[in-house]
């Protein structure tokens, strides 16, 4: 293949060689397919045989084009779409996976020696890897020789099965990762008990119930992401972030973000922060009687909090005690893999389509976060569910991912080019928000600074750059696992390991090479840092809200189970 200098060009003949030589490898199978159901006979034929003989053709007319040097010697691959035996049991699907693993890592290889500059080079790396991630033969019922096996042992029940979950997911329009049906949102999940005792047409604010007779006089606001839902801090009660801090004796608000309709697609970044970050503030303030708060923000909250904070600090509003940020990006000059999708011209696009008003759909955002890790959280359940007829087991972080929250269109386009196109939150002054330049340096408070080492969504070194951007005190600790399951890790369990008191505020591997490895949660490690700055314990309320901020109705309250449009 003669290799473009344009990126345009070079991924057009990158796909059009894969595509050729997928056609040579599913064209038999296809036309075996479109031959019909009958023999020649005319008595009706078996599928599973037809199957089989579709897939026979096409691993005779493939025989040529593995043969001419294409494999080489054997291939040692620690790869779990091909683990089980029947990849290497029959030689023909060996074959099939050989020639699959060399023509991917051509691709690969291709597009790392193109001439084009990194950003391109990174963009060009997506695309390929959902197309080698897409045209894997473990995708495909005649090229899977497990799901194959599996349809000839059942007489074609997990086929018929099959059809039938890929025709559940096509009226849902998306693939389903967990049973569904073994979740609800107030009765197994966000159950931690307490109150709404306070909302705005964006968010509901909720206090949860003292589960010790003494608690800390400061309570804590949390922040969660507001591209979720708030409960993947309030999962089942043997992994609640929330009844955890509520059994050490803190006082905890929810801010409960509303899955917004065409109605408040006009919300601005600014809106979030002031009928959202600083309402929630002010009304926790005003019930526990304190003159500043303790904070917590979670992805995406942990930035709009941090915002909101510069904010305050630009004003000279002392609000605050200190904050907690859990993987959380405020540098965002390498954002991982996700920056290969934000381009000026694509953000562009997004402006002039809904950035004077409109929704950012729900079902939109979580395609894309699902597309950074194709094969975990699509293709696997594509095999197990379409050609193997398996329905996927009861999972609460995949109901809480499946569970898809709108955005405003004008405070999408404004976050994505400020902040991930153009990276001006770290320069100080560089955006103006409710009315003032904010700089980070200006939070002169206590920060408690959590990543995961394998996130893929913030990479743990950006979060740790967040130490020289902030003016007071930080204290980081890295957990091991990713984006979610390294944050929710509780210490029941007594899962996994955190890293914390490295020497270095500067170097993110100088600090990991100096850090202390400690097994089990990071939990209790934050919970003795907060209490220092907590107050001292008084007798817990009976009363949630007060006589301004009534109940207005039980927790998880009715934002958190409104549907995305």
């Amino acid at each position: 293949m003669t290799q473009s200098t344009d990126p345009a060009q070079l991924l057009t003949q990158l796909f059009q060689s894969g595509q050729e030589f997928m056609r040579q490898t599913t064209a038999p199978w296809a036309s075996a397919f479109a031959s019909g159901s009958s023999t020649e006979s005319g008595a009706p034929s078996n599928p599973l045989s037809d199957i089989a003989e579709a897939q026979r053709r096409a691993l005779e007319s493939l025989t040529a084009f593995w043969s001419g040097g294409l494999l080489g010697g054997a291939q040692a691959v620690d790869d779990k779409r091909f683990a089980a035996d029947a990849w290497a049991k029959d030689p023909r699907m060996d074959m099939v996976r050989r020639a699959y693993l060399s023509y991917s890592d051509f691709l690969r290889n291709s597009v790392e020696s193109s001439a084009v500059d990194e950003k391109t080079k990174e963009q060009m790396r997506f695309g390929v890897r959902q197309f080698i991630d897409a045209m894997s033969p473990s995708n495909f019922l005649v090229t899977n020789p497990e799901a194959v096996q599996l349809a000839m042992e059942t007489g074609g029940r997990s086929l018929t099965e099959g059809v039938a979950l890929f025709m559940e997911d096509m009226a849902k329009g998306r693939v389903t990762m967990t049973d569904e049906k073994a979740f609800q949102v107030g009765k197994n999940l966000a159950v931690t008990p307490g109150a709404v005792v306070y909302e705005n047409p964006l968010i509901q604010v909720i206090q949860y119930t003292p589960a010790t007779a003494q608690v800390y006089e400061r309570p804590i606001v949390m922040v969660p992401a507001c591209i979720n839902k708030f409960y993947i801090l309030d999962l089942q009660p043997e992994n609640s972030f929330v009844k955890h801090a509520v059994e050490q004796g803190y006082t905890v608000f929810m801010v409960s973000w509303r899955n917004v309709g065409s109605e408040l697609g006009h919300l601005t970044w600014d809106d979030y922060l002031t009928q959202g970050i600083i309402a929630a503030i002010d009304v926790a303030r005003e019930i526990s009687g304190c003159e500043r708060v303790n904070t917590l923000g979670f992805c995406v909250g942990g930035t709009l909090l941090a915002s909101a904070l510069g904010v305050l600090a630009a004003n000279g509003e002392k609000k605050v005690e200190s904050f907690t940020l859990l993987t959380t990006l405020l540098d965002f000059a390498d954002v991982g893999e996700i920056g290969s999708l934000v381009s000026e011209q694509g953000v562009a696009s997004k402006e002039a389509t809904i950035g004077k008003g409109g929704l950012l759909k729900g079902k939109e955002l979580s395609f894309v976060f699902s597309a950074l890790r194709a094969n975990d959280l699509i293709w696997q359940y594509v095999v197990n569910s379409y050609l193997k007829g398996k329905a996927p087991p009861a999972f609460d972080l995949l109901f809480w991912n499946s569970d898809s929250t709108n955005l405003p269109g004008p405070m999408f386009c404004w976050y994505i080019r400020n902040y991930y196109l153009e990276n001006r939150l770290p320069q100080a002054g560089k955006t103006i928000q409710c009315g003032v330049p904010v700089d980070l340096s200006d939070i002169d408070i206590p920060g408690y600074l959590y990543a995961s080492r394998e996130d893929h969504i913030v990479p743990w070194t950006s979060a740790f750059a967040s130490r020289r951007l902030l003016g007071g005190q930080t204290t980081f600790v890295l957990g091991a696992s990713g984006h979610i399951a390294g944050v929710i890790n509780g210490p029941v369990k007594n899962k996994r390991n955190y890293w914390a008191d490295g020497f270095s505020n500067e170097d993110a591997e100088s600090w990991l090479d100096t850090a202390k490895s400690v097994p089990g949660s990071w939990w209790p490690h934050w919970s003795e840092w907060l209490s220092r700055r907590s107050g001292s314990r008084v007798a817990a309320s009976t009363r949630l809200g007060n006589d301004k901020y009534t109940v207005v109705e039980p927790a998880p309250g009715r934002y958190v189970i409104e549907p995305a449009e």
